[in-house]
């Protein structure tokens, strides 16, 4: 799967390397899960949820081999880690760069809105937009 995330969009375009991976998958910080989605024994997606965000999850990492996107991998591990957050909170936030026209379309195909930009935050001269589904107030 590193191999895939080093080589692939928007990964690539934001600068990660494969040791930037290496770094962030092991050890996988306390309070985040990890989903890996594994078809005929192959692995073709891996997501991290980083529990307790915002009166809610975050969503660090949602990555489908390019090979398996466009066929519905990517809509059901989404499902089911909207399935857990929703479980126990109102609320699941993700980013997408603002250049991933792919990965916004997405997004917004599974409900969710985004909040807003967030200016240079991980490279110069581009964006990481703030996105949210929600169930609903945080307070009842």
């Amino acid at each position: 799967m590193i191999a895939i995330l080093t080589n692939s969009d928007p990964w690539k375009r934001l600068g990660f390397a494969a040791s930037d991976w290496l770094r962030i998958f092991a050890p996988l910080p306390a309070g985040r899960d990890t989903f890996i989605l594994e078809v005929e024994g192959a692995v073709l997606g891996i997501a991290i949820v980083r529990r307790k965000f915002l009166f809610g999850d975050y969503l660090e990492l949602l990555g489908i081999a390019p090979s398996a996107t466009g066929r519905g991998f990517g809509s059901s591990l989404l499902s089911h880690i909207e399935s857990l957050t929703f479980a126990r909170a109102q609320n699941l936030f993700a980013c997408v760069s603002d250049f991933n026209e792919a990965a916004r379309a997405f997004y917004r195909k599974q409900g969710y809105k985004e909040i807003g930009p967030m200016p240079n935050f991980l490279i110069p001269g581009y964006a990481e937009i703030l996105l949210r589904k929600t169930a609903g107030p945080a307070r009842k």
